[in-house]
């Protein structure tokens, strides 16, 4: 195992800055992962760890070995990409042995390394055939092997299970969690999906045009996201974000109004004095969200709207809804729906379970922020 740290990085590619000044510590064992929109420089993150781009400043350690100018070879990291990059001509087996080949182990080590990481991901039956004769999920697990044999300081993943179906892709989730913890080896992964994110990642790096915007364990990032982009990015479905003003205190609340006319209030906050000229903004998760009975007493945050959409599926739903100034608001619910389009409803959320932000989009009060004491 190794740790991995990224002091002070940054790449461009012509005119273009891809990493930002960039720092980051990895622990040995440690598999975080790398999420943010297409081209925030996920992916140029691991091309840079494990050599195959140099960096235009900063360091790189892997260990305590400052790798800049050591070649890929050389890194001691296995990478698995998005594309399974397996030698068409080549048998299982042989795929997975090629890198030790190389290296001149000794056959009987080769033999015993293929055949027990063949065993673990279950692939041991098939180590006869071509990647032709694979599925795609049999053809990543090869991949993932192949990484395996070489016993490296670390595992970079790329998307790896990108271009599986979705029952596949689940299904390839969960083995990748057995494997972390059979392994307990250093791992950086790159993906957009994210229960990928969530069920793999021991710390997650959000990232904005190269920018590192957040670091922590997916509980903290999920429950007390740094600004509005960390806080819709994760989370799903994304978070409801509307603007709001601030009214007056009442009691231990603060009271705002959002654009609909509407009234709902935050807990009290020590040291934080509002401005009734500024922006701010609620943001509240669809799972927070409560559909209300018409007569039912509710002792929190009130809307109402009327449905746009219903989406029964299965084990849950999810609802749009229309407010009352034609902005729109999601509900993720654990029952399958019944409202039907055009339905009048109330809608409830406790005022523990929201989140105010400024007119910079910076967090003010999150879910996590210590309540008035009685």
């Amino acid at each position: 195992m190794s740790s991995i740290v990224l002091k002070n990085v940054n790449k461009s590619f012509q005119d273009s800055q891809i990493i930002k000044n960039v720092n980051l510590t990895i622990k040995d064992g440690e598999c975080t992962v790398l999420v943010g929109p297409s081209g925030c420089g996920k992916s140029t993150i691991l091309r840079l760890i494990c050599g195959l781009e140099d960096v235009d400043s900063g360091e790189i350690f892997i260990g305590d070995r400052c790798v800049n100018n050591v070649p890929p070879a050389s890194r001691g990291i296995a990478m698995v990409f998005q594309s399974y990059a397996l030698y068409p001509h080549m048998t299982v087996f042989e795929n997975m042995a090629f890198a030790l080949q190389v290296r001149k182990l000794k056959k009987e080590e080769i033999e015993t390394r293929v055949t027990n990481t063949a065993q673990i991901l279950k692939i041991d039956h098939l180590l006869r055939r071509k990647p032709k004769e694979l599925s795609g999920g049999q053809r990543q697990r090869v991949a993932i092997g192949r990484a395996i044999v070489r016993n490296p300081y670390a595992f970079l993943f790329d998307e790896p299970l990108s271009n599986l179906d979705s029952a596949l892709r689940c299904q390839m989730r969960y083995e990748l969690a057995k494997l972390k913890v059979q392994l307990k080896t250093t791992m950086v992964y790159v993906t957009h999906d994210q229960a990928e994110a969530m069920t793999l990642a021991d710390k997650i790096v959000v990232m904005r045009e190269g920018i590192v915007e957040q670091v922590g364990s997916p509980l903290e990032l999920y429950n007390s996201p740094i600004n509005t982009f960390v806080a819709k990015f994760i989370g799903s479905s994304e978070m409801n974000i509307f603007e709001i003003s601030y009214l007056h205190p009442s009691g231990k609340l603060s009271v705002f109004q959002l654009q609909t006319g509407e009234q709902i209030s935050f807990w009290r906050k020590e040291n934080i004095e509002y401005n009734i000229n500024s922006k701010y903004y609620l943001g509240v998760r669809p799972e927070n969200i409560e559909i209300l009975a018409p007569d039912a007493l509710f002792f929190g945050n009130k809307l109402e709207g009327s449905v746009l959409l219903s989406e029964n599926l299965g084990g849950e739903g999810i609802m749009h809804v229309a407010l009352k100034n034609d902005s729109q608001i999601t509900i993720k619910t654990k029952t399958n729906i019944i409202e039907s389009t055009g339905n009048n409803i109330r809608l409830g959320f406790s005022i523990d379970k929201c989140y105010l932000f400024d007119e910079k989009l910076n967090t003010i009060f999150g879910i996590n922020s210590i309540l008035p004491k009685d």
